[in-house]
């Protein structure tokens, strides 16, 4: 049965945080949701500009973490930022942690971590900008290209993308 990723986005993503492991995902013949909070389309955020476009296939309110294998949650300073605010995102990511199910997050977007109040005890990486936060919210934070622990995948910039997708994909492959 093929894999399924959930994206969890909203405008202001880092555009090649979501577009770079969603096209490697599906290279590896992963299937790729993208859910926000809102129907339509969804913009990014490439160098210090609004990018392009990605097309929200599912709002928040039409998925459940039982239909998916895992989530991704991209970066980007705006798209944590927002989505931390919205309860059903939080109750979503919390689903995924609750049924032990890959949660993989780059840059800013382990903020949605520590909003889930999730991270105490465990190892991430993240933009360093936000350490402060995830220690405080109880994680270890260490400067490293990937992380995993237990269900947490973690990475800290566009750098790491290629290393942070073929870890997701690892991790489905088990």
């Amino acid at each position: 049965m093929t894999k399924r990723v959930l994206i969890l986005a909203t405008n202001g993503f880092e555009q090649s945080e979501l577009m770079g492991p969603k096209k490697a995902l599906e290279n590896a013949g992963i299937e790729t949701v993208v859910v926000s909070i809102e129907p339509g389309s969804i913009k990014g955020w490439k160098d210090k500009n609004w990018g392009d476009s990605v097309k929200v296939d599912a709002t928040l309110d039409e998925v459940s973490a039982e239909d998916f294998d895992a989530l991704l949650l991209p970066g980007g300073q705006m798209n944590p930022d927002i989505l931390r605010m919205n309860d059903d995102a939080i109750d979503l990511i919390n689903d995924f942690d609750d049924a032990g199910k890959t949660i993989a997050a780059i840059c800013h977007a382990p903020w949605l971590m520590a909003e889930a109040d999730i991270l105490d005890g465990r190892t991430v990486t993240a933009w360093p900008s936000i350490h402060t936060d995830l220690a405080n919210a109880g994680a270890s934070v260490i400067d490293q290209e990937v992380v995993i622990d237990g269900n947490f995948i973690t990475s800290r910039k566009p750098d790491d993308i290629p290393a942070f997708s073929q870890a997701l994909i690892d991790a489905l492959a088990d």
